[in-house]
């Protein structure tokens, strides 16, 4: 809990910041469904990682499972922003599940890439982090044909069957900085290597990596609003500490401790593209409550949107 008194005299607030365009169609795609079809409404998985959204849509009337075997047979389920194999799609038709697909448009760019390289015979090194929601969905796009690399010594390591049918695709959440050394191992071993026309790299991933990079030469410490669960909130965390600074990773007001603004004078806020709105005002109030003046370091405007998610039988 914060002290009655602090000395920070500054908030920088990053802009952009909070919700990317995926996952608002998706936390909206739920509550546009509740409000279609009525309660209950399934969702597969944890629509997006932070748990403050999802006690919210628990409230309204969502039932978050990790499993379709979870779900009555017949009722209505969302997949969730991260994706799902096609396995997934044939579990939801055994079951006669009626589906609502809020995939990240971003996610769905990838899964249509890696079914392409597949179909032309090429093995597709996918870039990203083991175990991740989003990577379990892109791996089942071609069981068998892509191979997951997290660093430039899995990128050296790998062996595929034809060095000159290899192809490359990447994890949305990842960045640009997150990429660059593993995509140039893969270039030098595979000459030939098929890459995307277009970056697969969420774009929000990339614009609030470098809004902690800004916010680092201007800060004392930096906070990142952000669920430990969230790949781009920790990274963002870790990109602010590599550029030399300090920076907490908090889900709330509640976890901003005295010793992580102790003597600090310039604070940087910025949040995770989960995090909602709401997080941030809460510590912005309760240190402009304290005497701290907020400056705004607006680095880019976006205006991605997309339509929210139709249930498959509409």
């Amino acid at each position: 809990m914060l002290p009655s008194e602090t000395t920070v005299e500054k908030i920088i607030l990053a802009e952009p910041r909070g919700f990317c365009a995926g996952v608002d169609r998706a936390v909206e795609g739920v509550r546009y469904a509740l409000r279609d079809y009525g309660r209950p409404l399934y969702v597969r998985h944890q629509i997006v990682h932070n748990r403050f959204v999802l006690e919210a849509l628990e409230r309204e009337g969502a039932v978050f499972v990790e499993n379709l075997d979870e779900v009555p047979e017949g009722q209505r389920v969302i997949f969730s922003a991260h994706g799902v194999a096609p396995s997934e799609w044939d579990r939801a038709a055994a079951r006669r599940l009626r589906v609502i697909d809020a995939t990240c448009p971003l996610v769905t760019k990838v899964h249509s890439e890696v079914e392409r390289y597949a179909s032309e015979d090429k093995t597709v090194v996918l870039i990203g982090h083991a175990g991740h929601e989003e990577v379990k969905g892109t791996l089942g796009v071609a069981p068998g044909k892509v191979l997951l690399v997290g660093t430039v010594e899995e990128a050296a390591a790998i062996e595929v069957p034809d060095a000159a049918r290899v192809a490359a695709a990447t994890q949305t959440t990842l960045s640009v900085d997150d990429t660059r050394d593993i995509m140039a191992e893969l270039k030098r071993r595979f000459p030939a290597l098929a890459t995307p026309k277009t970056d697969d790299i969420c774009y929000a991933t990339q614009n609030r990596q470098n809004a902690v990079k800004e916010l680092v030469e201007v800060s004392d410490v930096v906070l990142v609003v952000g669920s430990r669960q969230s790949s781009n909130a920790n990274r963002m965390v870790e990109v602010a500490r590599m550029r030399g600074g300090r920076a907490f990773l908090v889900d709330s007001l509640a976890d901003v401790e005295p010793a992580m603004i102790d003597g600090v004078r310039s604070l940087g806020l910025t949040a995770s593209a989960s995090s909602p709105e709401w997080l941030v005002e809460e510590i912005l109030d309760a240190f402009s409550a304290r005497g701290a003046v907020v400056e705004l370091m607006k680095l880019k405007e976006e205006r991605v949107h997309f339509p929210l998610p139709r249930a498959a039988d509409e």
